[in-house]
């Protein structure tokens, strides 16, 4: 009896949370008349081992007009989105992190919103889809980016997907 209540007790004690912050994959649907266009980005959530909170997100896009886009190289930007936004996306696939993970994944965004050169937005070579390729890589997700698929945000993640069944992910229709 003294061992089935000290087990009951362990069981009713308050236990600490154990630290992890999630990596999610999302793709908006968008619309080229609509104005706002097809963007994969990435959203980070969850507790590093310090207790520090973590709730961020990042895309890849331009400050330039759609327009300059299709000609040739434009400034690059490293985007947040509102909470608003992020609801009216698709998740495609959640991973957890380890802290040097995420640490590792801040750095490669501030490299990417730090590198050298006015133009380095290119619609076909260097979009949210190549940043959002370069997240996944850096956790052992396969991510390659086929030219038809480059200005396909959901379809490019529905892809991935399927390049790797052990995320236990479903495309998005």
């Amino acid at each position: 009896m003294f061992r089935f209540l000290v087990a009951l007790c362990l069981l009713l004690l308050p236990l600490p949370a154990s630290a992890q912050v999630l990596l999610s994959f999302h793709s908006f649907n968008g619309s080229y008349l609509g104005g706002r266009y097809p963007h994969a980005f990435i959203v980070l959530e969850g507790t590093l081992a310090d207790g520090r909170q973590v709730r961020e997100n990042y895309g890849y896009s331009t400050s330039a007009s759609a327009l300059s886009a299709l000609n040739g190289p434009v400034p690059g930007i490293i985007q947040v989105e509102k909470d608003k936004y992020i609801r009216s996306t698709n998740r495609h696939f959640t991973v957890p992190l380890s802290d040097a993970q995420y640490q590792a994944i801040v750095a490669e965004v501030n490299a990417w919103k730090d590198a050298p050169g006015q133009k380095r937005y290119l619609l076909d070579k260097r979009n949210c889809i190549h940043f959002v390729a370069r997240i996944a890589q850096m956790v052992g997700i396969r991510a390659d980016v086929p030219q038809n698929l480059v200005r396909r945000p959901k379809l490019w993640l529905n892809l991935v997907t399927r390049l790797n069944p052990q995320l236990g992910a479903r495309e998005i229709r």
